[in-house]
């Protein structure tokens, strides 16, 4: 082929077809279709937005609304105050932001050891052949409905913390000063740290499957390196595995705590149902959750009551916000860092 010829084909090729062929308005056709089609899927993802923004708003509104009778009737007392008394018609919030709040930190403080262990075993410790039945399995306990986990609770944890648990550890931690107040009191079972105990193994499915997803992202050349200065797995974990995801890791451990605050049945079985605030973390207490789920019931239409358990589910979406943001602004720092 000449140059000649070279330059010709190439001059037709730019020119293309011609404007009355068919593939000319194939291509005319398949443009006008794929604009509108972008046109309809661009509309369809920003209702999508705003239908989320809008529900959000009503959920918000509500609660709000719902809870305005109580909040006009005892002001700032009824998110301070400890008595709740549907005879005299005296709510108070601060038991149950008191049990809501410990319960999940408790459950934390629980969970996220254990299910750090369970994603440092299945990504560097556990053989191949293991690391999908256990993946698996915990995969299965986040799919448990609530209410299993409340029987099982009720009918094996607590006997168990009352006849073994709760008398040894009253018999050893509960004798040292200061710090054996916290375990002081009759071994009842049930109680603040009995339902801790639950959300913890609750919240343990979500956090363990996202560190274990989230060690697996990092690439493999990262640890090979550093196994190659001669770091222990230990090591490699701390000060590469840990740092590369602490991003996804926090928002995990964010998205248990979430769970943690507004888990309603399994709580209402084995935390006592007291609306007292104890010292020991043996001691009935309940929670947001728990109370609007044994009294909503009995509340009638436009009474003082159910504007209070309304009240109190938007007191729950505001710690479940100050959660979000503060998680938000951790993870901003982080990502600056």
């Amino acid at each position: 082929m000449t140059l000649q010829q070279a330059v010709s084909l190439s001059a037709d090729a730019s020119r293309g077809p011609e404007p009355g062929g068919s593939a000319s308005g194939a291509i005319r056709r398949g443009s006008s279709s794929g604009v509108l089609g972008d046109a309809i899927f661009a509309g369809a993802c920003r209702a999508a937005g705003v239908f989320v923004l809008l529900l959000l708003g009503a959920i918000i509104l509500q609660l709000f609304l719902g809870g305005l009778d109580a909040f006009r009737a005892f002001g700032l007392g009824f998110v301070t105050g400890t008595d709740w008394d549907p005879v005299q018609e005296v709510f108070g919030a601060g038991v149950s932001i008191y049990g809501t709040v410990v319960t999940a930190v408790l459950a934390l403080v629980i969970a996220v050891p254990v299910a750090f262990g369970i994603a440092f075993y299945l990504t560097e410790l556990a053989p191949e052949w293991l690391r999908r039945p256990v993946g698996t399995a915990i995969e299965l306990l986040a799919a448990v409905p609530s209410i299993i986990y409340g029987m099982w609770g009720f009918f094996l944890i607590v006997p168990f913390m009352s006849m073994h648990l709760q008398p040894l550890i009253i018999d050893t931690i509960g004798t040292l000063p200061v710090i054996g107040e916290l375990f002081a009191g009759p071994p009842f079972g049930t109680g603040i740290l009995t339902a801790a105990l639950i959300l913890a193994i609750m919240v343990l499915p979500f956090i363990a499957a996202t560190m274990r997803d989230v060690f697996l992202t990092v690439p493999p050349v990262f640890k090979e390196s550093a196994y190659g200065l001669g770091c222990t797995q230990w090591e490699v974990v701390r000060n590469v595995v840990l740092p590369y995801t602490r991003v996804s890791v926090v928002g995990g451990i964010m998205l248990g705590l979430g769970r943690a605050l507004g888990e309603t049945m399994a709580v209402t079985f084995v935390i006592g149902n007291a609306n007292r605030i104890s010292t020991s973390l043996f001691g009935p207490g309940n929670t947001i959750a728990s109370v609007v789920a044994l009294e909503f019931g009995e509340a009638t239409m436009g009474s003082l009551k159910l504007s209070a358990l309304l009240g109190l589910g938007f007191i729950l979406f505001v710690i479940s916000f100050i959660v979000l943001a503060i998680s938000r602004l951790l993870l901003r720092q982080r990502l600056k860092g």
